[in-house]
Parts: C-alpha cells; structure tokens; sequence
C-alpha cells in the first residue's frame, strides 16, 4: 500500500469510530504522519497519556479541536467559557501543537444581536490570546458556513475572522481556513491573500460539500471528491500565501462512521492525493 501523502493529516472526527490507539496503530501501518486532535476523546483518554501515546508513535499533532464558544451574555458563562479554553491552550501545549481551532459560538438564546456576539469574542481573546501566547499556541478563529450562525458560530466568512484577529498581534490570532466553510463566498480568495500578507494563516481543513444535507446538517461533510469543491484551487490559493504546513481533512458523516474505520482512513488518505495533492 502506497504510505499516505506527507502534506496529510487526519483529524480525529473523521474516524472517530476508532479509539485513540487504534488511530495511532492505522496510522503507522498506511504511514500517515499528522493528527488533529479533539477534545473530548482526548480527555476520555486522558491528556497526558494521548499526548505520549502520539509521541511515542511519531505522530505529529497539528491542531486541538476545539477551543470557542465565548459569545455568552451572562458574566459567570462568559468567565467559565474563558476558563475552559485556558485549559484547552493547556491541552494544546501538552499534546505538542501550536494551534488551537476556535469555534466562536452562535447567538445566544433570545438574542438577535450577531455584532454584539462577535464583540464579545474579541473581548474574551483580550484576556485569552496572551495567555495562549505565552504558552506557545495560537488561537485559529474558525468562519463557519452561515447555516450555523444560530447555533454554533456568529463568525460566517473569513474577513468577519480576520476582523477580529487583526484586533491582536498576528502570533497570537490567526485564521483556520476550511473548504468546506468557505467555498460558495465569492470574496474568501481575496481575504485569504488578506490572511497570507499578515501570516495568519494558522491551519488549513478539507472537506467536501455534498446534498442534500442531512436533517440538523452538522454531520453533511463530505468525502474529499464526492461533491462540488476543487480542493486544489483552494490549496493552491492557501499555498501561493506561503502556507506549507499540513492540510488536514475533517469530516463529520454518519455514513462514514457507520463503516470500519481504518477502512475509512485509508479511503481518505487516497481521496487526498486524488483530489487534493
């Protein structure tokens, strides 16, 4: 079997039917060399030993997923929503990473105030992104497609995200850049480049858009080449900015966690090099 793509990185989430040192273990036989790491396995594991278990393997870590959530109106969530991505920065530097993805967090319940929602995210980073900093991480705020603004993240296009990274130093917020988020806008060419100029770029995500989208929509990613985007125009357009990190591919679908998992890793390895190398 042909070792995976060295630019290749497999997140968690896209086979999350397999436990870590299962992960691990399929990664070492098709020679996949990055890792991005969620979370709550991680913890379910336990931090410490996910972080040797992928050290020991040789495996490189290229992001903690997710950091985020900071859009609560009351002061106590607001405080505790703080407190918990420190500990995840504190995850970040254990695990061997730099970058934590920041999933900003939608409106919250009875609010129609997206503006407001977003200031407060580039409030709680006055507070979060030094602290991140002085450990050596960098916050990636991740624009999620609109459909979730309501529940999930107010952040909806890449300038909205650079907006508010521009507001801190660029090695301590930067941007994640994900296909699947910002394919349909006509304007994320131009705000990458945007990104590029002041090296925000922190990671860069794959995933395919397929429909119909499944009821609730969350997990309507799609395997890389089954839907409508050109996953080498946009690493092209990520690249020409002098991003030459690992490009890590992220899916959320039931019917690929219905199936056996390193089938599943090896299906997405060969979809990258088709599609995306």
């Amino acid at each position: 079997m042909t070792a995976a793509d060295p630019r290749f990185s497999i997140n968690q989430m896209t086979v999350k039917q397999l436990g870590l040192p299962e992960l691990v273990a399929a990664c070492g036989e098709l020679g996949v060399r990055h890792v991005g790491t969620w979370r709550a396995p991680v913890q379910e594991y336990g931090v410490e030993a996910a972080a040797k278990l992928l050290r020991d393997a040789g495996l490189n870590v290229t992001t903690h997923c997710r950091g985020g959530f900071l859009t609560a109106l009351d002061e106590a969530e607001r405080k505790a929503a703080v407190e918990d991505n420190k500990r995840a920065v504190d995850e970040a530097v254990t695990l061997g990473t730099d970058v934590l993805v920041l999933v900003s967090g939608g409106l919250p319940a009875g609010s129609y105030d997206l503006p407001g929602a977003r200031e407060r995210i580039a409030d709680a980073l006055v507070e979060l992104a030094p602290y991140a900093a002085e450990r050596g991480v960098k916050l990636a705020i991740e624009p999620l497609h609109p459909m979730y603004a309501a529940d999930r993240c107010v952040v909806s296009t890449l300038a909205q995200a650079l907006d508010i990274a521009e507001r801190f130093p660029a090695d301590q917020v930067g941007v994640c850049v994900d296909t699947y988020h910002i394919w349909w806008d006509d304007q994320a060419p131009a705000q990458i480049a945007r990104a590029g100029a002041q090296g925000r770029i922190a990671t860069f995500q794959l995933a395919d858009w397929t429909t119909p989208l499944p009821e609730g929509v969350l997990n309507g990613r799609g395997q890389l080449g089954d839907g409508s985007i050109d996953m080498r125009y946009w690493r092209g357009l990520v690249e020409d900015q002098g991003y030459t990190g690992p490009i890590e591919v992220e899916l959320f679908n039931d019917g690929l966690w219905s199936r056996d998992g390193h089938e599943v890793l090896a299906e997405t390895s060969t979809r990258f090099t088709l599609h995306a190398s």
